[in-house]
Formats: C-alpha cells, sequence, structure tokens
C-alpha cells in the first residue's frame, strides 16, 4: 500500500508546476523563458484611448450576458470552495420523536428529544485536498471570466473599428460619386453635340451606377456592425457614435518589449494552470483514500425511555460511537481511481504544453501580420498618389481630345480600388496590432 499511495507527508504537498517552456516560444529571440513572473500588460483604458469606445466597452462590461454568466459561475464556485471549508465541521441534528401506547386501558408516553452530532473528518489528507482542489476550480471560474471580458473588450473594439472603416469607405465612395457623376454629365453633353460616341456615355454611366449600389451595401453594412454592437451591449437597434478614422490611435507594440513572460498573463494558460492544479490535488485525494478514515456519532437529550419504569421528567441520554475504516478489499476501485487520477494529471498538463504552444504561434501570427500590413501602408499609400495624378492627367488629355473615354474609365477604377484597398490595409493593421495585444494577455483589467 505504501508503494501506491506514496508517504503520508507527500499527501499534504502544495501543487508547483514542472513545466519548462523555451524562451523561443513565440518564435522570436528573448533573453527570459516563461517563468513565474510576468511583467503586467497595458490596461484596455491606455490601450484604447477613444472616449467613445471605452464608452462603449464599459457599458459591455455591465451588461454583457455572457460575461454576467461568467461572474455568476465565480460566484457558484466561491459557494463550492466555502462549503468544502466547512466540511470539516460536525452536522448537527436536533431530531426529537415521542410514542403513546395504550395496552389494557393503560397509557404509555415515552419520548426522546436528543441532539445528534456527526463528524466525519475522513482519511488522512482528503479534506486538505478537497478543499484545494474546489479553490483551483474557482480560480479557473476567474480565468473563464477573464477570457470573457478579454474577447469580450477586443471584440467591441474591432466592431468599433470596422464601422470607422466602412465610413472611411462611404465617404470614398460618396467622393468617387460626386466625381464620376460629373464627368457623366460632361459626357453627356460632348454626346449631344456629337463630340463622342454614345458607348462612352454608356460605359461611365455602367461604372457610376457601380459606385451607387457600393453605396447602398456600405449603409447597409454600417447598419448590420451597429446592430452586431447592440446585440453586444445587451440594447435594442440604434446608431452608435463613433469618432472619424484615425481620430485616436492606438499604441504599436515594439519587437523588442516582447517576452514569453507576458503569455502567463492569458487567461486560457492561466485556465490550463488551475486546471492541472485541480487535477493534482484530485490526484492526492484519490491517494488518501487508501489510509483510514476517521468518523464519530454523538447524541445528547433527554428521555424518559431508560428502561425499567417510566419515568417523568425524564433523564439525561448520551451516546457516542467512533469508528475507523481501512480499506482492504475494493475490487480494485481505489486502485482505479487513482490510477484514472493519475492519467487525468497527465492529460492536464499536455494540454497546458499545447496551451502555451498555440498561444505563442498566435503571437507569432499577430506578428507577422503587424509586419506585412506595416510594409504595405507606403506602398498603398503612394499607388493612391500615382492613380490620383494618373486619373487628373487622363481627364485632361480627354478634354482635349488626346484620350479616349476608356482610358478614363480605367484610370478612375484603378484610383477607387487603390482607395479602398489601401483603407481596407489601415484597418488590417489595426486589428494586428489588437490581435497582438490581446495574445499577450491583454484586456484583463
Amino acid at each position: 500500500m505504501t508503494s501506491s499511495c506514496g508517504s503520508i507527508k507527500s499527501l499534504y504537498d502544495k501543487y508547483e508546476s514542472d513545466v519548462n517552456l523555451p524562451s523561443d516560444i513565440i518564435g522570436i529571440n528573448t533573453a527570459d523563458s516563461l517563468g513565474a513572473y510576468a511583467p503586467s500588460p497595458i490596461s484596455w483604458r491606455e490601450f484604447f484611448v477613444d472616449p467613445l469606445l471605452q464608452r462603449l466597452i464599459d457599458t459591455a462590461l455591465v451588461s454583457n450576458t455572457d460575461l454576467n454568466a461568467a461572474r455568476i459561475a465565480i460566484e457558484q464556485s466561491e459557494v463550492s470552495l466555502q462549503m468544502a471549508k466547512k466540511s470539516i465541521l460536525p452536522s448537527l441534528f436536533f431530531s426529537p420523536s415521542g410514542t403513546i401506547t395504550n395496552f389494557n386501558s393503560y397509557t404509555s408516553k415515552t419520548y426522546d428529544v436528543p441532539l445528534q452530532v456527526n463528524w466525519e473528518p475522513g482519511s488522512l489528507g482528503s479534506y486538505t485536498n478537497k478543499k484545494r482542489a474546489a479553490n483551483a476550480v474557482l480560480l479557473q471560474a476567474q480565468a473563464r471570466e477573464q477570457a470573457v471580458r478579454s474577447n469580450l473588450i477586443s471584440n467591441v473594439a474591432q466592431q468599433y473599428f470596422l464601422l470607422q472603416l466602412l465610413d472611411r469607405q462611404l465617404e470614398i465612395l460618396t467622393q468617387t460619386d460626386n466625381l464620376w457623376g460629373a464627368s457623366l454629365e460632361a459626357q453627356k453633353a460632348l454626346w449631344e453635340n456629337g463630340k463622342v460616341y454614345s458607348t462612352s456615355v454608356n460605359q461611365l454611366e455602367a461604372s457610376y451606377l457601380d459606385v451607387k449600389t457600393q453605396i447602398v451595401d456600405v449603409k447597409r453594412n454600417i447598419r448590420g456592425v451597429e446592430n452586431a454592437i447592440c446585440r453586444i451591449l445587451a440594447i435594442s437597434p440604434q446608431p452608435i457614435a463613433r469618432n472619424r478614422w484615425g481620430s485616436y490611435l492606438i499604441p504599436q507594440l515594439a519587437k523588442e518589449e516582447i517576452s514569453a513572460q507576458m503569455l502567463l498573463h492569458r487567461p486560457d494558460i492561466k485556465l490550463a494552470d488551475y486546471a492541472m492544479e485541480e487535477a493534482f490535488y484530485n490526484m492526492q485525494n484519490a491517494r488518501s483514500a487508501f489510509y483510514p478514515g476517521l468518523s464519530l456519532t454523538g447524541t445528547l437529550g433527554w428521555t424518559n425511555s431508560g428502561g425499567g419504569v417510566i419515568v417523568n421528567p425524564g433523564k439525561i441520554l448520551t451516546g457516542i460511537i467512533g469508528s475507523i475504516t481501512q480499506p482492504i478489499f475494493a475490487r480494485g476501485q481505489i486502485k482505479g481511481n487513482l490510477k484514472i487520477a493519475q492519467l487525468t494529471q497527465e492529460n492536464m498538463r499536455n494540454e497546458y504544453v499545447q496551451t502555451v504552444v498555440n498561444a505563442g504561434n498566435q503571437v507569432n501570427e499577430a506578428l507577422a501580420d503587424c509586419q506585412a500590413t506595416g510594409e504595405k501602408l507606403d506602398y498603398y499609400n503612394r499607388q493612391v498618389e500615382v492613380l490620383h495624378g494618373a486619373y487628373i492627367g487622363t481627364h485632361e488629355l480627354m478634354d482635349n481630345g488626346k484620350a479616349n473615354y476608356l482610358e478614363v474609365l480605367t484610370a478612375q477604377e484603378s484610383l477607387l480600388r487603390a482607395q479602398l484597398n489601401a483603407a481596407m490595409n489601415m484597418y488590417d493593421a489595426t486589428e494586428a496590432v489588437i490581435a497582438l495585444y490581446v495574445a499577450l494577455g491583454g484586456g484583463t483589467r
């Protein structure tokens, strides 16, 4: 039995994580490894400085139903922990009883008014390990709440920036609509004077109407994103106030400021670690089943049924029963439970390692996205500048009869596409920075 369950002293050991992960877990060379210390991440208020966005996030943190459900789960775990802490206390029951007996015209009345006390501290270490396991469950509930909170903050921010992107797209399309409308009117005037063919007017009008349909689509998408934010905030559909794109910039996270230790702020890594802790104490509790269990039962009260002559008032009733149960043969259940607990602990360890690996991969992906969108930014800006000049020049050549409508149409469509692509790249860059912020454990405070 000793070889199966270890020493008695080890039943009270505290959990310590022994998982060692390399310092390059995020795919870049850092001087530190994933240890116990983790520098504090930027608060979401310092990261998202737009006051209108902060107002939306504050509302979501109060009214979002998923976050409130996570808070309720924490309260439930707190109650379970308190129950586990009080499980060592004895139980007290008040169970009075009385009997009336009539025999041959003689009535006998007896009563018992006892207080029963039951105390079952269990086997060695079982109370301590159950209490510690319950505390680990509470920590898991808190980590889940942090995960919901982090996802909620990032989701609201992404939807808010998407609204700003759609506003920017609508602005570009509206400007294009005005320019192309003026070009169409000019082409119609030339056609009426016999200077151009009707085909040029038809082609320009078709492109002009295409812009009109895109404006309708963007307006519809704006309504859809506003409704999505309202669902997150648990409010009725309504317009969402926001600032113009670029009014408030979010801070960029420099590559040299990133370390593997920052991953320890991630709720999923905390959750995986607490799950390992719970499995450890459940395994310890399974080991404690190999040792004797103590049970005490006591009775104190009054009775008038003490045997012999019935007396009234009654006499004091006392009794105490103590028992120690030592398992000898339990059809392999005790060893089976220990083996299952050990395998569960090993599985939680594997899940922790995989969670950290996934986290490092997410950081690396976010860094790659930040780098790619940053590199493309100058290219898109230069492309818009060049195509804008080409459009102006081509339009002037057409006015002087040196270019046809197809060249102008091509220049117009190329400029519009470049402007929309540049706006999308700016949104992708913002989304990549948010993803990096969350991947490093941000959004939890």
